[in-house]
């Protein structure tokens, strides 16, 4: 028996919707990421894209390897914009543990960088927060130096962490 046209349609605009609400959230229907007005002085500039883990070398072709072999899961990402003159990029990694979340954040550099109040455990450097919260591990990266960019960063992590929590 055929499907009118209209079901079809109907069917394709539903599975759409939902891969598109899974597409923005991973945490009990609640954005992982920061909307415009959550974070002082930070504004979402992009949409957010995710990456399974077998298509993460789309995403970081040279670093996946790395990801894979912790458990990772997917990575979401999206940019955000400071004061309207700085920009930088929000990584949200789920790995399958929080295991797999220490054995990256253990492999990061640790010349430069500072240990701050946040999640699980964090480093702050001049341009770059990475921290995990349980299965997650965040990086958030500004593409330019600024003397409050450690800051700024740190007002967009808290909100990151809050929406990880929830």
């Amino acid at each position: 028996m055929r499907m009118p046209a209209p079901t079809w349609i109907g069917l394709l605009f539903v599975f759409v919707a939902l891969t598109a609400c899974n597409r923005q959230t991973q945490n009990g229907g609640v954005s992982l990421f920061p909307a415009s007005t959550d974070a002082a002085e930070w504004a979402r500039t992009s949409d957010i894209r995710t990456f399974a883990a077998a298509d993460l070398w789309k995403y970081i072709d040279g670093e996946a390897e790395r990801y894979l072999s912790a458990g990772v899961q997917t990575v979401s990402t999206t940019d955000y914009r400071f004061h309207n003159k700085y920009d930088a990029v929000v990584d949200i990694y789920r790995m399958a543990t929080a295991a797999g979340v220490e054995k990256i954040l253990a492999s990061e550099p640790t010349n430069g960088a500072e240990t701050v109040q946040l999640g699980d455990s964090a480093r702050l450097y001049a341009q770059t927060l990475i921290f995990r919260e349980g299965p997650y591990l965040v990086r958030i990266t500004a593409y330019q130096a600024a003397p409050e960019m450690k800051s700024a960063l740190l007002v967009l992590g808290r909100v990151v962490e809050a929406n990880l929590r929830k």
